[in-house]
């Protein structure tokens, strides 16, 4: 089970959340630390509260009772979703959301991050991004060959690492990512293995999933939820021998 840590020692610190929508309790007591440059991936089943959790670190949903603490002092529950997106948390949601009429370049262009005034929008402040930039993301994310053509012509797993890409375009300190390789052939789940474990280096990252082999490919440690808090968390192997998760989430 989950262990209490320092609100100091982590990057995310989220204790005794609970939320309810006209009297269904999504979250109930839901606690979770983060870590400065960990990755952690999240299991559970259907209605575990996996979205609402995300829901609130992002501000789109306020939590009944509870702490949510970024950085070890920015209340999150006080901050709506635009000032959470500054703060340094990126969001992917399970469907890739690119610009599919505009090409792979001119996607990470509109999202890197910069001054979006009118005024910085006229002198053409984000323009001046240099191509040496574009490119690092590009090659990081396995589109550097890819880069002249139109996202819509992308494949379903080019277009989430795209969106990943523009993510980190934001340069976000965390990064919550959910369902990355749905839908994706045994290549690219394992392409994307590689590309998060490489963003984990220099990002903090959450990783929502089902697919057990691929959180596996992960290598790190695993939250599971079940009814709107943790049930179990430990490594692959610790978690889907306990008979809890295998009970109410894996089967046998």
């Amino acid at each position: 089970m989950s262990v209490t840590v320092p609100v100091s020692a982590s990057l995310l610190y989220v204790d005794g959340v609970t939320v309810s929508f006209d009297g269904y309790k999504a979250l109930r007591g839901l606690s979770l630390y983060l870590a400065p440059g960990e990755m952690r991936a999240i299991i559970g089943p259907n209605g575990a509260g996996k979205t609402t959790m995300m829901d609130v670190i992002t501000g789109k949903t306020r939590p009944d009772t509870g702490d949510v603490l970024f950085g070890g002092r920015h209340d999150l529950t006080q901050m709506d979703e635009a000032a959470i997106a500054n703060l340094g948390i990126g969001r992917k949601f399970q469907k890739p959301t690119v610009f599919e009429s505009l090409s792979v370049t001119d996607n990470l262009r509109l999202a890197l991050k910069g001054a979006r005034s009118p005024g910085s929008a006229l002198f053409g402040a984000r323009n001046r991004i240099t191509e040496d930039d574009i490119a690092a993301i590009l090659t990081r994310i396995r589109l550097i060959d890819h880069r002249h053509r139109i996202a819509g012509a992308l494949s379903h797993g080019q277009k989430q690492w795209l969106e990943i890409g523009m993510l980190l375009a934001q340069d976000p300190k965390l990064l919550l990512v959910d369902e990355p390789v749905a839908g994706m052939t045994d290549a690219e789940t394992e392409d994307t293995a590689h590309l998060l474990r490489d963003i984990s280096q220099t990002h903090s990252v959450v990783v929502v999933e089902h697919d057990m082999h691929f959180i596996r490919m992960l290598g790190v440690t695993v939250t599971c939820l079940h009814e709107g808090a943790v049930l179990a968390e430990g490594t692959i192997d610790e978690v889907s021998s306990n008979e809890r998760v295998i009970e109410v989430y894996l089967g046998r």
